[in-house]
């Protein structure tokens, strides 16, 4: 693999607790520190476990571990801290003059999940320093994650809505209501603040969504109940336009394991690796046989890293699988938006429009998906799901919104 250029390769592991992501993510770090690239792991599960895996003490500070590759365990409480103390200061102050309790006005002070946000956005800081050609993260496990990751598109819609028009406003309304009713009005200081934070929004969902740089990789067991987790998991990183480039299938019984015992084991084991193989096709799967002992240390990584990308088809930070999640083409007959959601079932899948918005759910997981320049002021034609690809039609004869209202009030 080259080095980086403008920014580094994001790698980002999930998968259910137990399955072995930690292991996964620190193996894959050491493999790509050994390759020559500068590389640092970082830890955004609360739970972290990135130090034992190394065997290496990790805190919040970046940390050498082995030549070329570093660590950090974020502690995203005081990522917040540091870039919320404004806000959350002249929130105090309101819920003060409203009369609530200051414990109460503590935790309302703070909205939740912006842990997590800064916690991304440190991510992103690595991604585009210039110091990194790889980082990898070690993310917390499943339902974390994807509430991690779909955090910033639903903050970014709330700020669209609500940051531009408040300002405004609090040029003209807040010395009246200062004067009149004593409520504690906002500064400059706290709107640099919201814009601040408002950089940092696009700033993660531009690096996440970019498919040339960020992968995500799921980490599967051979079991019914962590492949069906897998699944719905690669169908809502998809919703979200997050690109699963590999599945790591680990702890697979070894074939030199002959005892009888474990021929039922076995026999199951074929059958969920078949399942996963053919449920996941085209991505590729890697393969990570069970250990005879903990994966802990330089060493144990290293052996683990070596067989676990022996037959990757490219280097443990390449991008192993080209895909494009979301993706608009034009036809004879107009504009087709196509949307890959692997394993969606219609049951599950509701579809709506709303001015320049698709609205889009799938199970408990929903999108306001901003349309396109192209697209904004068409009206939807058809919408199918089919093999695992939600198609959306926008007619080409299909007047545009200033056309549609200039009919409306019968001029030509």
């Amino acid at each position: 693999m080259t080095r980086a250029a403008p920014g580094a390769r994001v790698l980002l592991f999930t998968g259910k607790g137990g399955v072995g992501k930690t292991t996964t993510s620190a193996a894959t770090a050491l493999a790509c520190a050994d390759a020559g690239l500068r590389t640092v792991v970082l830890s955004t599960d609360p739970a972290h476990s990135l130090a034992d895996a190394f065997d290496v003490a990790l805190g919040d500070a970046v940390t050498e571990i082995a030549p070329g590759l570093w660590g950090q365990q974020l502690d995203a409480q005081n990522r917040m801290e540091e870039a919320w103390g404004d806000i959350q200061a002249w929130l105090l102050e309101v819920f003060e003059w409203a009369g609530v309790a200051a414990i109460e006005a503590e935790e309302l002070s703070v909205i939740p999940g912006l842990d997590e946000i800064f916690a991304l956005s440190d991510i992103n800081v690595y991604a585009d320093a210039g110091d990194w050609d790889v980082v990898v993260v070690d993310c917390a496990p499943t339902a974390e994650t994807l509430r991690l990751l779909s955090l910033p598109e639903i903050l970014r819609w709330y700020m669209d809505r609500v940051f531009p028009m408040s300002r405004k406003v609090n040029k003209v309304v807040s010395p009246l209501l200062g004067r009149v009713a004593g409520l504690p009005t906002p500064g400059d200081a706290v709107f640099g603040t919201a814009a601040r934070f408002y950089d940092r929004l696009d700033g993660v969902r531009d690096l996440l969504c970019d498919t040339e740089r960020t992968s995500v990789r799921l980490v599967v067991n051979p079991e019914r109940l962590v492949v069906a987790e897998a699944r719905r998991t690669h169908t809502y990183l998809s919703l979200f336009g997050y690109q699963v480039d590999a599945v790591v299938a680990n702890r697979l019984l070894p074939e030199r394991v002959t005892d009888p015992f474990f021929d039922d084991w076995k026999r199951r084991h074929a059958e969920h690796l078949a399942a996963i193989e053919e449920g996941f096709a085209p991505l590729p799967i890697l393969r990570a046989e069970l250990a005879d002992d903990e994966v802990v240390g330089l060493d144990a990584l290293r052996a683990f890293g070596d067989l676990l990308y022996r037959d990757a088809g490219g280097g443990p930070g390449d991008l192993l699988h080209r895909g494009e999640p979301l993706r608009v083409e034009r036809h004879d007959d107009g504009y087709e938006l196509l949307l890959d959601l692997p394993f969606a079932d219609h049951d599950d899948l509701d579809l709506g429009r709303r001015d320049d918005e698709l609205l889009i759910r799938v199970g408990s997981h929903r999108r306001a998906l901003l349309l396109p320049d192209s697209l904004r002021h068409r009206p939807v034609g058809s919408a199918a799901l089919r093999d695992g690809r939600l198609r959306v039609t926008f007619p080409a004869d299909a007047p545009s919104g200033p056309e549609r209202r200039r009919r409306a009030r019968g001029r030509p």
